[in-house]
Parts: C-alpha cells; sequence; structure tokens
C-alpha cells in the first residue's frame, strides 16, 4: 500500500472480515440488492431522531468511524460535488467536519446514501427525496407520512415494471420474427 492509503476492513455479519474495497462492495452489494420492502424496512429501523441525525446503524459497512469526502465518492459511486449537493438541498443530515473543517461522514451517511441510491434508482423526484429526508428528520409522529410517500414510489415502481414487462414482450416478438425471416429458429 502506498502513503496514505490503510487497509479498510469489513465484517461481512458472518463473522468474515476482509480488507480493501472489495470487502466495502460485498457490504455495499448486500445492503444494496435486498428487496424493496426489505430495504427500506432496513433503513427505517436505523433511523434515529437526533437533531442532525438522520439514519443510525449497529453495524457498519467498512469498520471505520470516519470517511473523507472522497472515500465516500469511491465506496457510494457518487461524486464529490453530487455528495455536496446532497447536503446543500436536505436530502443528507448535516456532515460533521474536522478541525480543519472537512466533511467527515460516518456509518450512519453511508447507509443513509445505499438508501438515497435506492430512492433514486426507483426513478423518485430528488424533491420527494429531500421530503422524505425532512420527515425523518421531524421525528416518529411523520412515520405515516413516510409510509404513504415509499407506498407511492412502490406503486409507481410496479406500473413501470408492467410497462416494461409489456415492451419486453413487443421485443421478444420482434426477435422470434427476424430469428424465422432470416432462416434461424425462433427463440
Amino acid at each position: 500500500m502506498g502513503p496514505g492509503q490503510g487497509a479498510v476492513r469489513a465484517d461481512d455479519g458472518g463473522g468474515a472480515v476482509g480488507t480493501g474495497q472489495f470487502s466495502i462492495d460485498a457490504r455495499l452489494g448486500k445492503l444494496l440488492c435486498m428487496g424493496p420492502s426489505l430495504l427500506a424496512s432496513s433503513a427505517l429501523q436505523r433511523f434515529s431522531v437526533g437533531p442532525m441525525s438522520v439514519i443510525e446503524s449497529t453495524t457498519g459497512l467498512a469498520g471505520k468511524d470516519r470517511y473523507t469526502i472522497s472515500e465516500v465518492a469511491v465506496i457510494t459511486g457518487l461524486t464529490a460535488h453530487t455528495l455536496r449537493w446532497y447536503e446543500r438541498i436536505g436530502l443528507m443530515p448535516h456532515v460533521d467536519r474536522s478541525h480543519t473543517g472537512q466533511r467527515r461522514f460516518t456509518e450512519r451517511d453511508l447507509h443513509w446514501l445505499a438508501f438515497v441510491g435506492k430512492l433514486r434508482l426507483t426513478g423518485m423526484p430528488v424533491a420527494d427525496m429531500v421530503r422524505y429526508a425532512e420527515l425523518v428528520r421531524e421525528g416518529e409522529h411523520t412515520r405515516d407520512a413516510r409510509r404513504e410517500l415509499l407506498e407511492a414510489t412502490r406503486r409507481d415502481v410496479l406500473s413501470r415494471i408492467t410497462e416494461l414487462q409489456d415492451t419486453l414482450a413487443v421485443l421478444d416478438i420482434k426477435i422470434s420474427h427476424y430469428g424465422t425471416a432470416s432462416g434461424g429458429t425462433p427463440s
């Protein structure tokens, strides 16, 4: 390892501990591959109502206490600019700063970013994601409003899945046609 590069330890929850980016990817991959209701449930269970905290975790993704913005960019695949923007618009909670003013992200922040990544994949508008984050910060009394927002997003996703399945069926018919038209066998 070069200067300033430390090994990052990660526990996969099954006791296996690894070092380096692959361990981080494995932990993030497990979190990101959860089903929608499982991920939402998992993420909701980690929320705290603290004044500047949006999400709370008891297990770490990479086994570190604090991460620089460049480390978080590598772990999440987001740019530093995007991470700053998320904080500026209220999608991220206040991120702690070091004594020199550098952002110091926590494990909670990594879990929150993984959840936000899933919300982005659903096509949820940024304004709705920000609203969701605001509701989380407001506390437990907003639980029903948060659930309604997630349920509406779920309905939208199911509708898009149906549209995509219909589109896939049309493509399959066309592909099958080309298979038989050119002397091949239909697939």
